[in-house]
This record gives C-alpha cells, structure tokens and sequence, in this order.
C-alpha cells in the first residue's frame, strides 16, 4: 500500500488529479503507479453443488477404497437417473466399463425414480450373492426413507463388502 499512496501523494502535490482525492481506501486497497485501485480479497472456493457435502462425499469416499481393498472388487456409486427401465439403464452403466467391467458392483440410485439398481460383473457375481445384495438395498432403502442418503449408501457398501468377504488374492 505504501507505494500507491506515494504515488497518489506525488501526483496531488505536483498538481494533477488522480480522481480518488477524498476517497477512503478500504483496507486491502492499494492505488496503482498506472492509478488503477487494486484491491485484494479474500478466495472463497464455490460451495459443491450437488446432494453431499465435502465432508460426507469425504466419508463415501473411504467407504469406497475400503470396500474395495478390502475385497479386491471395484465398488461404484451412480446417483442420478435410470430411465423408464431402470434395469437396462444401470446395465449399460456397468457395460461402460470396459473389461474391467467383471470384478466391479455397481450400485446405481436414482432418488427421484424410488429405485436403487445393483449390477455385478461375472467375478463380482460369484463373490456377491443376490441374497446379500437384497440384504443391502433393503438397509438403503430403509435409511433413504429416513432422509438419509449418504448412511445409506455407506451402510449399504459396508454389508456388500463384508458379504464379498476378503480379497481371495491378498497375501
């Protein structure tokens, strides 16, 4: 700030105008050589928009890694819309994903719809029953009820990994 101020105490005294004689600078506020007002503040980052905030899209987060280090399956969440089959949408979601489309569950919520989707590879099928993984939507569904979308989708990848069980390739 010490130079803007020279430099607007300069120009006055040596007679010409900057147009700021009079004004209040702000604290912050600094008057340039080219007589601009530069002012600094302070960055705040946009707030995530979406359905979750930083820290629970932080604890989904884990509930994924952990899930699937875990069991050596590749855990994924879709949280959007289906369409009107909302089978053949979570399918060609899962189908995406390539190759490595065999050791991965996806679990595919559409609130808006009322439907959650659970789609398994081939490996991932033999690991995870379609018992256990009725088992986890029901626990969803039942916090989603509640208002509780992030506990349910966390709750719900904590009882499809203990159901996979342990990675059969971990030393």
């Amino acid at each position: 700030m010490g130079a803007g101020e020279l430099t607007q105490v300069q120009e006055v005294q040596e007679g010409k105008s900057t147009g700021l004689e009079g004004t209040e600078l702000q604290p912050g506020a600094a008057v340039t050589a080219s007589g601009r007002v530069s002012v600094a503040q302070m960055y705040e980052p946009p707030a995530p928009s979406g359905p979750f905030t930083t820290a629970q899209l932080a604890r989904l987060d884990e509930a994924l890694t952990l899930a699937s280090r875990d069991t050596g399956l590749e855990f994924s969440i879709y949280l959007g819309e289906l369409g009107d089959d909302s089978r053949a949408g979570a399918e060609s979601l899962h189908d995406t994903l390539g190759p490595r489309g065999d050791e991965v569950v996806l679990i595919a919520v559409s609130p808006g719809e009322r439907v959650v989707e659970v789609v398994t590879g081939s490996e991932a099928m033999q690991r995870l029953p379609d018992r256990g993984a009725k088992l986890a939507v029901m626990s969803m569904v039942a916090s989603f009820k509640e208002g509780d979308l992030i506990g349910g989708l966390i709750s719900g990848l904590r009882m499809m990994s203990d159901q996979a069980g342990r990675d059969p390739h971990a030393d």
